[in-house]
């Protein structure tokens, strides 16, 4: 199995380069289980870090019900994050190279040498938005990375300690200056130390740990939206401006 593993892993990883996520998932018959996908991640991760890409940190993805309902099924999923694929706020992302581009409103939080929160702030997750299996399932959202292709951070007066922001504050995403979704800011009762202690239990069955400094995007109680190029898009938190980016072809 570890030869399929590698196999599968190196396949997925060419595809992804090439901006064609996934592809394994259309061939005939093929079906993996949820720890042969995580397997298949982790491999990915080694084959990316032995390339010269570091890890950011992770995500905690499918667990809002906006997301729930669009893939028809319930997380929580992990995914990897890598800081090749970071942007500052005011970026202007190439539509290019991704594959369906989708974006997410969410909050994030930073850890300490402890595994303490050190701060939260909001990000857009960046996606490509691609199930190609005849029916999505959990096994293909974790073998893709949680469709994660990147994130985009807000600038640094945005960041603080967890109750920086009121439990009523709300989280909306403007695209061209019109809202298109809002709600509450974390997915999961008991906020982001819900998103670490389950990331932290899920990890170390994995035999993985967070580092001091990790990003950990806690999930949205929001949807996913898909992107076009052209477009304005703005994170706001309580009507106030705190992420944004710009969609083109170039």
């Amino acid at each position: 199995m570890t030869h399929k593993i590698d196999a599968w892993a190196r396949r997925q990883l060419a595809d992804y380069q090439s901006n064609k996520p996934g592809t394994i998932f259309k061939d005939e018959g093929f079906h993996i289980t949820i720890n042969e996908a995580y397997a298949i991640q982790d491999t990915m991760v080694k084959l990316r870090l032995q390339k010269g890409e570091t890890i950011a940190g992770y995500k905690v993805g499918c667990t809002g019900p906006g997301i729930t309902k669009l893939f028809g099924m319930q997380g929580p999923i992990r995914g990897t994050l890598f800081n090749q694929e970071i942007h500052q706020s005011g970026a202007t992302l190439n539509l290019n190279q991704f594959d369906n581009l989708a974006i997410e409103a969410e909050m994030a939080f930073q850890t300490g040498a402890g595994g303490e929160i050190t701060s939260v702030f909001p990000v857009i997750e960046l996606h490509n938005f691609v199930f190609r299996a005849p029916k999505n399932s959990l096994s293909e959202l974790i073998a893709n990375n949680g469709l994660n292709k990147g994130i985009i951070l807000p600038d640094q007066n945005w960041k603080g300690l967890p109750n920086i922001y009121g439990e009523k504050s709300v989280l909306s995403l403007e695209v061209n200056g019109a809202e298109i979704d809002a709600g509450n800011m974390w997915p999961m009762d008991g906020g982001p130390r819900s998103s670490l202690e389950w990331l932290t239990s899920h990890l170390a069955e994995y035999d993985l740990k967070m580092a001091s400094g990790n990003i950990v995007l806690g999930g949205t109680a929001l949807g996913m939206h898909l992107v076009q190029s052209g477009d304005h898009i703005v994170l706001k938190i309580g009507g106030k401006t705190a992420v944004q980016c710009r969609i083109s072809v170039r």
